[in-house]
């Protein structure tokens, strides 16, 4: 069994970007047209990730010329070039089905905004200062006394 874990851990691809359900990705794909190879590109959004080791692959779905396109990608094939992850999406989902059903603007997800370790895309963390920046020092209202007492006034 140590043998096949060894063959196996030889063909592991090791310049995998973090990513997971809902980024936006664009997996470059290398295709063989006769005699020629080239690079060709797949842009869509993670809709899940399943397996491990060797046998790990993920499901990207895009829409094109309004019709959903979903495509599995075995993710330590010699076929893929390299992924890169465009936009990292927020959801709480692993496996992202419900996308089929949607379309147009309900089908978009909203952006994580923090950075993502091992990828090049960098976002600008959301804390206190970015939503609500600090305001100069305001200076305090006049207080207003309170009205007099009809037996304090005689």
């Amino acid at each position: 069994m140590n043998i096949i874990k060894n063959i196996e851990a030889a063909q592991l691809k090791k310049d995998i970007p973090v990513f997971k359900s809902g980024d936006s990705v664009r997996v470059s794909v290398k295709v063989v047209e006769g005699d020629n190879e080239r690079i060709q590109h797949f842009d869509g959004v993670v809709m899940s990730r399943r397996g491990s080791g060797i046998s790990e692959s993920f499901v990207v779905r895009k829409v094109s010329f309004g019709v959903g396109v979903e495509r599995i990608f075995p993710l330590h094939s010699p076929r893929i070039e390299k992924i890169e992850v465009i936009r990292s999406g927020k959801v709480r989902r692993s496996k992202l089905n419900y996308l089929r059903e949607l379309s147009g603007k309900a089908a978009r997800l909203k952006e994580r905004a923090k950075v993502i370790p091992g990828s090049d895309t960098v976002k600008e963390e959301v804390t206190a200062e970015t939503v609500a920046p600090k305001r100069e020092e305001e200076t305090p209202a006049a207080t207003v006394s309170a009205p007099e007492t009809a037996t304090e006034a005689k």
